[in-house]
């Protein structure tokens, strides 16, 4: 059988985050947004080197952050320009797992001009995660009205 160029159950595009203490990362993932654990590897020294989660039907790649190799995470370097966005069937009860976790209220939960419920919360490692469920759909001319509306 041939190798495939994408291995079964990846995406394309998979997210590889970088975060100091990955370890409780992985931790706190389980908790907020209920992540499973494929794998992980560790060095001789036992940090982290690499690790892989599933959450819902993506998976997200993680490493401890390591200056020598300018590996860095977002609270070392003040802040994260990146959101990851999870699409989920409860925005509510998504939301309210991740903060009760430990995560950080960045935008609190509304209806969206674009039809989604959203929100942003940051995690305790410095990632960014915007919280969704798509409750109505829009046109683009629509969207383009309400976002007029709302001063986007």
């Amino acid at each position: 059988m041939a190798v495939k160029p994408i291995p079964e159950g990846m995406h394309t595009l998979t997210p590889h985050i970088v975060c100091a203490g990955a370890a409780e990362a992985i931790e706190f993932y389980k908790k907020a947004f209920n992540a499973v654990e494929l794998f992980r590897f560790n060095d001789h020294a036992g940090m982290l080197i690499h690790a892989c989660l599933q959450i819902g039907d993506s998976k997200i790649m993680m490493a401890n952050e390591c200056p020598a190799w300018g590996a860095l995470g977002p609270n070392s370097l003040k802040g994260t320009p990146v959101t990851l966005h999870l699409y989920v069937e409860d925005a509510e009860k998504a939301y309210t797992q991740a903060v009760n976790a430990g995560a950080t209220v960045k935008m609190p939960l509304a209806d969206m001009f674009w039809g989604d419920r959203y929100g942003v919360v940051v995690d305790p490692f410095g990632h960014q995660w915007a919280i969704a469920t798509h409750i109505r759909d829009v046109s683009m001319e629509e969207m383009q009205a309400n976002a007029s509306k709302a001063g986007a």
